[in-house]
């Protein structure tokens, strides 16, 4: 359903059901799936593609052009999945050459004022607070929380099943199943509580913690602790999923305590 004060363009492409409110602009090369709900005064721009039964909240911007002065106007789209929620005032700009596109997974929720810049790539199951901020050409795994106001650097990595505190500062690569937190971003522990709420066995949780106890808190190098937790842990995909994280880190890793 359309409203009449809506200003829509006649070539998007909008599922039947779709509800578009008073005031919100839809540009020509955009597409709105079924179920979805577009608030007043959100803007789709050209390059949108929005899944179903997503809620597009007042305010909102999404598929603007990149703000990289290397952006030369290529053809390029923003991703949504379907049960995303996103909420007042956030910004998704969309991708570069670099990967085409900027994609947010399925049953995400960005809360109001998320910014997420170019070639983001973001999982599913998501959820970023108020006012978090992502550079360009970040990948952000799924099941992942960040509090409000975190930022985080062009380039990085954050891994599944992680929590980063309010106002962190991410400059280097979160892995899988961690807490962070600290200036500058530190290991705090692990998940228990959000791997415990997604089904995680004490047995899977106790194993985590075993691989980032040598890790981070037996004083190691890294080279050291990645071959002890190779050689005297016991096989896991969880081991396997953390050894395999850290060794594609180019950029590195966060830090342990301090």
């Amino acid at each position: 359903m359309n409203q009449p004060l809506a200003n829509i363009h006649p070539d998007a492409k909008i599922a039947d059901d779709a509800i578009i409110e008073p005031f919100a602009t839809i540009y020509a090369d955009v597409e709105i799936g079924s179920g979805s709900w577009i608030g007043p005064n959100a803007v789709i721009m050209d390059g949108a593609r929005i899944g179903k039964n997503c809620k597009i909240f007042p305010g909102a911007v999404i598929s603007a052009i990149p703000q990289d002065l290397k952006f030369d106007g290529e053809k390029t789209t923003v991703k949504i999945g379907d049960n995303t929620t996103i909420r007042e005032c956030v910004t998704i700009n969309r991708g570069t050459v670099d990967k085409m596109t900027t994609s947010i997974g399925n049953n995400c929720l960005l809360m109001a004022y998320v910014h997420i810049a170019h070639d983001c790539q973001i999982g599913n199951n998501v959820i970023l607070a108020n006012s978090v901020n992502v550079a360009g050409h970040v990948t952000i795994q799924d099941w992942a929380i960040l509090e409000g106001m975190a930022g985080v650097q062009q380039f990085i990595t954050i891994g599944k099943h992680s929590f980063i505190a309010a106002t962190t500062g991410v400059r280097k690569n979160v892995p899988p199943f961690v807490r962070a937190a600290r200036e500058p971003i530190s290991f705090v522990g692990v998940n228990t509580v959000g791997l415990k709420r997604r089904g995680y066995s004490d047995e899977q949780i106790t194993a985590i913690e075993d691989v980032y106890r040598t890790i981070y808190v037996q004083n190691k190098n890294m080279t050291q602790a990645l071959k002890i937790v190779d050689l005297e842990l016991p096989p896991s995909k969880e081991k396997d999923e953390i050894v395999d994280f850290i060794k594609a880190s180019t950029k590195g890793i966060m830090r342990g305590f301090s």
